[in-house]
């Protein structure tokens, strides 16, 4: 196992986005999250930040979406199983986490507002969401489609009240959408 960051070699360098965690009552220290994974025989393990972010190697392709579906299945049942919620993560590689976060649109050092980045395990997921964002009031809040996610820019102001939070908020995408600020993601890059 490595701890200086780099791939181990032969294994890809994954994020795991977890949904839901350390609000509404799931609590997940990131001590105990980093040895779930550890657990697991992920190497290379680190968490970032307290809001359900894991960067860790692991010996999968993943250009096989078959081994992909499997390895997300099998972080959130014991998710599920260690810490008994309804685990739900998007897992990206961080090659690609650099991807989005150089294909941010906006402005993200904007003066009072939130550079924000939607990711979905379901492309239907974004596909709807995207469909409500020409109703958005450009002077409060915009969403741009990116390379299978949604780019999301937010005044400060609007916050979690702004319509397309209150949207992306609602019950049928909790299973499959995560949003992360771009400063965090640049933390796990």
């Amino acid at each position: 196992m490595t701890t200086s960051g780099m791939t181990t070699p032969g294994a890809t360098r994954y994020v795991a986005l977890l949904r839901g965690v350390n609000v509404g009552g799931v609590t997940i220290k990131s001590a105990d999250l980093a040895e779930l994974f550890r657990s697991l025989g992920f190497a290379n393990v680190k968490t970032v930040l307290a809001s359900g972010n894991v960067v860790f190697d692991a010996d999968s392709d993943p250009a096989d979406a078959g081994a992909t579906a499997a390895l997300k299945a099998r972080i959130e049942q014991a998710l599920a199983e260690r810490f008994g919620y309804d685990a739900w993560i998007v897992l990206e590689t961080l090659e690609r986490v650099h991807q989005v976060i150089d294909g941010f649109p906006f402005d993200a050092q904007r003066e009072g507002w939130h550079p924000y980045v939607l990711f979905s395990s379901s492309a239907g997921s974004l596909t709807e969401l995207l469909e409500a964002a020409p109703g958005l009031d450009p002077a409060d809040e915009s969403v741009v489609a990116g390379d299978g996610v949604l780019y999301w820019h937010c005044r400060r102001a609007v916050g979690i009240d702004s319509p397309f939070s209150k949207l992306a908020a609602r019950t049928r995408f909790r299973s499959t959408t995560t949003n992360r600020n771009l400063r965090t993601l640049q933390k796990l890059a």
